[in-house]
């Protein structure tokens, strides 16, 4: 078995800001901007897309980029409707190894939205992998079908630029999206002594220390040893 780690969703580099944390552990995955051509493909925004609190996604944006935000198109992916993921850049492309039965676990940046809480990586979800491979593992008509909600095969254009480099992963029914985030990151310094996000500590306990790579903060796909998988899993289905 097989559990990784992935970094997902809108942070400072991609979007301007992180997503929201209430009060109660709650919280709302931002996608990060759909950047296609320079200018956006896809027909949901941050302005005409609402979460679990009806709220629409562009309220949780800085006020200063509101209005410039609104009508910009969003990359949402993964999304956790069909549990469908894909990425056809190298960083991701292991992922393509990824077995039935295996945890594909994706972590995002939030931070406090109805009250104080400084900007952190938290998990917000998972997927219980059913498939994943190259979009050429498979007859076109099953991709289409498998993964027609995932936003690389939404867009004819994108699909076809892609197809032959697009990795795709799949969840089972039994992949979740958190109702409540748990928290993984603490501070530590890089080797400049620039502060940045690393594996806390009582997580490493969880998930080991990717052989001392614990910078999670953009990172490429975490593997968990497998001396840390079973413990791994089990505190992953264990989640709110």
């Amino acid at each position: 078995m097989n559990v990784v780690l992935l970094r997902v969703g809108i942070d400072t580099g991609s979007g301007g800001t992180h997503g929201p944390l209430f009060r109660d552990g709650s919280f709302e995955y931002l996608p990060i901007p759909d950047l296609t051509d320079g200018k956006g493909i896809d027909e949901r925004t941050y302005g005409n897309t609402e979460d679990r609190h009806g709220r629409t996604l562009v309220e949780y944006l800085p006020e200063s980029h509101r209005l410039r935000m609104r009508d910009q198109s969003m990359h949402v992916d993964p999304e956790f409707e069909t549990f469908t993921y894909g990425d056809p850049t190298p960083p991701k492309a292991g992922l393509r190894h990824l077995e039935s039965g295996d945890l594909l676990v994706f972590y995002c940046g939030l931070q406090g939205w109805d009250f104080f809480s400084e900007p952190a990586l938290y998990i917000m979800g998972y997927f219980e992998v059913e498939f994943a491979g190259r979009t050429t593992d498979l007859p076109d008509r099953d991709v289409r079908q498998l993964f027609g909600y995932n936003f690389h095969l939404r867009h004819d254009k994108v699909y076809k630029r892609q197809r032959n480099r697009l990795v795709i992963v799949k969840g089972s029914k039994r992949s979740r999206l958190l109702t409540k985030a748990a928290k993984i990151s603490a501070y530590g310094r890089d080797r400049a002594g620039r502060r940045l996000k690393v594996l806390a500590a009582g997580m490493q306990e969880v998930f080991g220390d990717f052989g001392g790579r614990i910078s999670i903060q953009r990172s490429p796909p975490r593997w968990v040893h497998d001396s840390h998988v079973g413990g791994a899993a089990e505190f992953v289905r264990s989640l709110p």
